[in-house]
């Protein structure tokens, strides 16, 4: 058995879902029917107690948790597990109403009211008692219980809070951050402008709608306060969580790119990564194979937050959402391959919202795995089910990792002070959008990329991407410059290396901290063209790409020049560069030139250090778990619906047995997992 496998309880992959059992109380017959259709399912987990306070605490002091361990008793008697939910993503309207410090207020300094959820002030002193009480409660019935694998902290944490206490927290922050030297913040966020100097951190307040958001410093410090905070709250939580119980793991579920907080720093106090994934399946502008590409870039940022273990996916749609501008169906096929493209990105975990529709509010309609029909006949339940058979046997997968020699970097408050800068087109940005075509175009050469932030180690990677490193945290700049001079290939484009943490320009040109040195160019303008302007570029070997977006106009000092503008009063002048650094390499892309051609220049970025590529049909992907012992599983993917030939395929597939020795034929929307000859 691998060492980090999650859950030794369970054979194969974990498959579950939330299951919302205090909305069908007065149904004993349909959870009595559950359990039964679970099994048939092959479920093997349920996520219990997500929304469940007001059922536990109808009223202040009252408490009911019978109901929770007759329900627990039942899925442990039936194979099934639980993950237990705190419930504090969801207060109840007795407490809101008693303590109005709870609720948050919004950003025009107005508090809110009860509702939805998510809503709770991070910083009330009577919120975390409140829920340090139900989380007690909690523990006192059902802590114990043999089928308890793990605990869910809240769900999908999000949001800010701008009251008294909030205000006061952020102030205290800044004191500490900035020393308690207010002209060391005033230097830092540059306030001489427009006369915004502050002469006391009590002066300061956030970001208001009706107040002042034309300081970047500022703006930045508050993103960064809100991920603090919440961090803060969430670490209350599971601090009381290991003390109780000190043997069972936790985790929170995240969602993708979430730009309301920065996960890493939160990653950091779970134990193992869980995420909510709902790709736009079947829109009208992309491809399958590029909605699986996103999805993809997703898992790898979720999965690099910690390399030493799979993670999980906590939460999808087995048939459609509501929530989505058009909530379109899941096509025979697509759920199969949605989950198999989570485990080969390192999921040891197939989950869903939700197991049974509900039958009112606002997602009454969002897909499950039983529909409102409430049989085993439906099209998902027969999907869900054939591939619960499925997972069941997929035992020496789990607990396997990604090993990758290359690196992405993205950072979130880089992807802040992008949105938040006043340069370029407001509308034409697009820093998340450009990481993950970047990381599209690695993946479709059969390499695993992890997604890393630009502070993070590199001795693991052979090659690094940093596109759009716009700002350069503290070392970042060193940690780059010594990753090429010892042999490292790296790659970075337009719009990097212009401000520090602070969002401070740095002076003696871009990129700056030294990083003009290691690319041997310094970039003197940046043009932003209109969508309707055209521009290309030539290159040294007989190749040219359309350019869009974005043009800098180099000097070029030590670098070699490999492709140059075809228009505009720049033409002639270089667009494409790379500069021997010590052992390695630096290549700079001074335009947002196709992303095809990009994918040729980083191609011959890993030939030069020696990762292996492979030749794969367009819209297959292809991924690999390694277990302890060395033994590698490749994942083979079809994104199309066309069957696929793969070359170089040696190996034996664990599913169906079959020996490849050369070509595999995919089926359309087809997987293999090919147990990999030595």
């Amino acid at each position: 058995m691998n060492k980090n496998k999650l859950f030794p309880q369970i054979n194969g992959i974990l498959h579950g879902g939330d299951y919302n059992a205090e909305q069908w109380l007065d149904r004993p017959d349909i959870l009595a029917k559950d359990i039964e259709l679970m099994k048939e399912a092959g479920m093997t987990s349920a996520t219990l107690g997500v929304f469940s306070w007001s059922a536990y605490e109808p009223v202040e002091g009252e408490y009911h948790f019978d109901w929770l361990k007759d329900v627990m008793d039942n899925l442990y008697n039936a194979g099934i597990y639980t993950v237990l939910a705190t419930p504090s993503g969801g207060k109840p309207a007795w407490m809101a109403q008693k303590y109005s410090e709870i609720r948050r207020v919004d950003s025009y300094d107005v508090r809110e009211h009860q509702g939805v959820r998510e809503n709770h002030c991070m910083s009330s002193p009577v919120y975390r008692e409140k829920v340090a009480n139900i989380i007690r409660q909690l523990h006192a019935h059902v802590g114990n219980h043999p089928g308890l694998i793990m605990w869910h902290v809240s769900n999908e944490l999000g949001g800010e809070c701008y009251c008294r206490l909030c205000v006061k927290r952020f102030q205290n922050y800044l004191a500490e951050k900035f020393d308690h030297d207010i002209n060391k913040l005033n230097k830092a966020w540059w306030t001489t402008f427009w006369s915004h100097s502050y002469n006391s951190f009590s002066q300061i307040e956030p970001p208001y709608k009706n107040g002042d958001f034309s300081i970047m410093g500022l703006n930045l410090e508050w993103k960064r306060f809100t991920t603090w905070n919440m961090n803060d709250y969430m670490k209350s939580e599971i601090k009381l969580l290991r003390e109780l119980t000190p043997d069972i793991p936790i985790t929170t579920n995240f969602m993708q790119l979430y730009d309301g907080l920065d996960y890493r720093p939160m990653a950091k106090e779970l134990d193992v990564i869980s995420w909510d994934s709902y790709p736009r399946f079947h829109n009208d502008y992309e491809s399958l194979a590029d909605v699986m590409g996103q999805n993809t870039f997703d898992h790898a940022v979720m999965r690099s937050m910690k390399k030493d273990k799979p993670f999980m996916l906590m939460e999808s749609a087995p048939g459609l959402v509501n929530w989505h501008p058009y909530n379109k169906l899941k096509r025979p096929g697509i759920h199969k391959l949605f989950s198999y493209n989570a485990i080969a990105c390192g999921s040891d975990t197939v989950q869903y919202f939700q197991w049974r529709k509900g039958r009112g509010s606002f997602e009454q309609y969002h897909g499950a795995v039983v529909d409102h029909l409430g049989t085993n006949d439906t099209r998902i339940f027969k999907e869900v089910a054939a591939l619960g058979a499925e997972l069941d046997g997929l035992s020496e997968i789990t607990g396997t990792l990604i090993r990758s020699k290359v690196a992405l970097l993205f950072d979130w408050d880089n992807m802040w002070a992008i949105d938040d800068v006043k340069a370029l087109g407001q509308e034409s940005k697009k820093y998340p959008e450009t990481c993950m075509s970047v990381y599209k175009e690695l993946t479709k050469r059969g390499v695993d990329v992890d997604v890393i932030a630009s502070d993070e180690p590199l001795d693991d990677y052979d090659v690094v991407v940093a596109p759009m490193l716009y700002m350069l945290r503290d070392g970042a700049a060193e940690s780059l410059a010594a990753f090429v001079k010892r042999g490292g290939q790296l790659l970075s484009t337009y719009f990097t290396g212009y401000v520090d943490k602070d969002q401070l320009c740095i002076l003696g040109g871009f990129p700056g901290n030294g990083l003009a040195d290691v690319f041997g160019i310094i970039s003197e303008e940046i043009d932003t063209l209109y969508p309707s302007d055209r521009n290309s570029v030539s290159f040294t070997d007989g190749s040219s790409c359309e350019l869009r977006d974005y043009a800098e106009i180099l000097r070029v000092g030590t670098a070699d020049v490999l492709g140059t503008y075809d228009s505009d009063f720049y033409a002639g002048n270089a667009a494409v560069t790379v500069n021997s650094y010590g052992e390695g390499k630096a290549y700079y892309v001074a335009a947002r030139i196709d992303y095809s051609k990009l994918g040729e220049i980083m191609e011959q970025m890993m030939v030069n250090a020696g990762i292996a590529i492979k030749d794969l049909p367009d819209g297959v992907q292809y991924h690999c778990r390694y277990a302890d012992d060395g033994t590698a599983y490749g994942f083979f993917l079809n994104n199309t619906n066309e069957p696929q030939t793969i070359s170089e395929v040696h190996g034996t597939d664990i599913q169906t047995k079959n020996i490849f020795d050369g070509k595999m034929e995919l089926a359309p929307f087809g997987v293999s997992i090919i147990k990999e000859n030595n």
